[in-house]
């Protein structure tokens, strides 16, 4: 495989991705971070896979159905063919709540013939550490491992265990099912039981869609980022993941590998604001949640990204007994950035605050505790928006006065105005108007390089950064502002290749970077828009969608040469700028302009 051509699954517990010839090669169970069992994503030759193989007369294709997170693989040879509809279930208990089990159904779809294959189930728990031993019980068959750690898995069927675990050829005459496991059943499924679980998960997919409003281009596209956003949330404590994936290589062969599993305050708030503007609030409720449970004491700072259940302490270990992802070691569990101060997280975070006040102002829970934490974090900007930090691409090394962080830290105090104004708290701003008019006044002044005509990376620098394309979406330059203006055009000059961007092009820890972030792309795709080259960015837009899987789905990095996704996957920074885009580019139908705006009480003239 010469791309990340898969297919994520999922149910705001954990997910797997599947590739395109219907191979589950990355799980973990019980949770998003929890170790692996399924893994040969990042090693072919012992990290374990459940997959299925057929004769070379056989055609393999693959889609979504529609509006929904359940992935369809398709086999036939003309004559014999069967569907594989892969889900992990989901839907609401009529308890309350919602069913999301730390399991895998695969529904096989008889459709005609007498089609045969066999099955390759490997797994190989807790990241393939030790060996795993699988059994054939009366029920089920049991994989389990007790050499490092204790750990088992259960897997259901109705077809022949002895077949399915040695590999023997099995012919399908009628619809079948596999239910992968973590916890013993104790109900027996069955073909029928999987069959309700597979309508009740559909109905919930295309209900959470029904909720979002229909645009007159890339519809199709703003669904599936969407319901790929959903997938990396996590419904236990409102976390939004990164990505779903660890140590998927920036470049194949380099160190640039890196545990995504976990919940950034500057990707999840940025997720939260896009999916919230398209009318799915409870995201957004149980995201802010999350931030009041994390800050228990009123001047404690914000650490950068947090473990999804919360946890503070993200230790980062290597497993150097994995190959890594076509032989880029290391793998990495754990990430030693939870250390970095990044001081753009204050307004980002007081972002997304804000949009909620506006957007939910009739229904917005926790207003106490959201005013303690606006008070908080412009306590904490006013003392340390002076200081240098390791900016929004976590240099390792070197502080510098970036100017993103700067700008965002002009954004919290910003926001912090405008909801201070929505509560009726207007006794603050005689101190606060005055620091956001300073904070402005030295950026203007030191980030604005007159030799290069542009806004740069950092302090005194002559270094261009697409992170700076951002300063007029979070208001703080206007884009028809000829400073704004010239800096797009700079950066399009200096960091555009062939259309897809540069983070930026110094010398970084790791040397020059050799990929484009797909993100930035969208950002400057984004910014030609604004400034008024609407027919250039929409035909960069266009060109970036190609470069998608078979699925529609994005990774964190595109290879200049080749294309290729790189990076972990599917990342929620490069789906939400994608709706962001899209969203620019279209238009939203009269008929879901009445219906969002009657729902969410969201105002059409705010910008995302």
């Amino acid at each position: 495989m010469n791309n990340l051509d898969y297919g994520i699954i999922g149910n705001c517990r954990s997910a797997a991705l599947i590739s395109k010839t219907g191979s589950i090669d990355w799980c973990c169970l019980p949770e998003f971070d929890s170790s692996s069992v399924f893994a040969k994503l990042l090693d072919e030759n012992i990290g374990g896979q459940f997959g299925f193989s057929v004769d070379d007369s056989y055609t393999i294709t693959q889609k979504y159905l529609n509006n929904t997170a359940i992935l369809v693989t398709s086999f036939s040879n003309g004559v014999d063919a069967f569907d594989i509809l892969d889900f992990m279930p989901r839907y609401h208990k009529t308890s309350g709540g919602y069913q999301s089990p730390p399991e895998i159904i695969r529904f096989l779809k008889y459709k005609s013939g007498r089609p045969k294959f066999t099955v390759d189930y490997a797994p190989k728990l807790e990241y393939a550490l030790g060996e795993t031993n699988t059994y054939i019980k009366d029920d089920f068959i049991v994989s389990l491992t007790d050499k490092e750690k204790f750990d088992t898995l259960f897997l259901y069927t109705d077809l022949d265990k002895d077949a399915v675990i040695n590999a023997k050829e099995i012919e399908l005459t009628e619809d079948a099912y596999f239910l992968i496991g973590y916890n013993e059943k104790i109900f027996k499924p069955d073909v029928q039981k999987a069959y309700i679980e597979f309508e009740r998960t559909k109905v919930y997919w295309l209900n959470w869609m029904d909720k979002t409003p229909a645009y007159e281009g890339y519809t199709k596209e703003i669904n599936r980022s969407a319901i790929t956003l959903k997938l990396l949330t996590y419904d236990k404590s409102g976390a939004v993941l990164a990505a779903a994936t660890t140590s998927l290589p920036e470049t194949i062969g380099e160190v640039r590998n890196w545990d995504y599993r976990f919940c950034w305050i500057r990707d999840a708030s940025m997720v939260v604001k896009v999916v919230s503007h398209l009318g799915h609030k409870n995201i957004a409720k149980r995201y802010l949640k999350f931030i009041i449970d994390l800050i228990p004491d009123k001047d404690e700072k914000l650490q950068i990204m947090y473990g999804i259940n919360k946890e503070k302490k993200l230790t980062e270990e290597t497993l150097d007994h994995l190959s890594g992802y076509k032989g880029s070691k290391p793998v990495r569990v754990g990430n030693a950035a939870y250390e970095q101060r990044q001081n753009d997280i204050y307004g980002i975070l007081m972002d997304v605050i804000h949009q909620q006040l506006v957007n939910f102002k009739t229904d917005i829970e926790n207003g106490e505790e959201i005013w303690t934490i606006t008070k908080g974090i412009v306590w904490v900007v006013n003392k340390h928006w002076k200081e240098a930090d390791k900016g929004i691409w976590e240099f390792r090394t070197e502080e510098r006065h970036f100017t993103f962080s700067k700008v965002l830290c002009w954004v919290a105090i910003d926001k912090a105005i405008k909801v201070a104004e929505i509560l009726g708290k207007t006794a603050k701003l005689k101190k606060w108007i005055p620091l956001e008019q300073e904070i402005k006044a030295d950026i203007m002044k030191n980030a604005w390089n007159e030799k290069v005509q542009a806004f740069t990376q950092s302090y005194g620098s002559d270094d261009l950064d697409a992170s700076v394309l951002l300063m007029e979406p979070y208001g703080f330059i206007d884009a028809k502002d000829p400073k704004y203006v010239s800096t797009v055009k700079g950066i399009e000059r200096d960091l555009s290749n062939d259309g897809l961007l540069y983070r930026y092009k110094n010398k970084d820890d790791f040397g020059l970077p050799s990929s484009s972030f797909t993100i930035c792309t969208f950002w400057f795709i984004n910014s030609l828009y604004k400034i008024g080259e609407e027919q250039k960015a929409k035909a960069l837009f266009d060109q970036l969608l190609s470069y998608s899987n078979h699925l529609g789905l994005f990774s964190e990095d595109i290879d200049f040469e080749t294309k290729r996704l790189l990076g972990n996957f599917p990342q929620a920074y490069s789906h939400l700028a994608l709706i962001e885009t899209a969203i620019n580019l279209s238009k939203v139908t009269d008929e879901e302009k009445v219906k969002v705006c009657m729902r969410d009480n969201v105002d059409e003239n705010d910008k995302l």
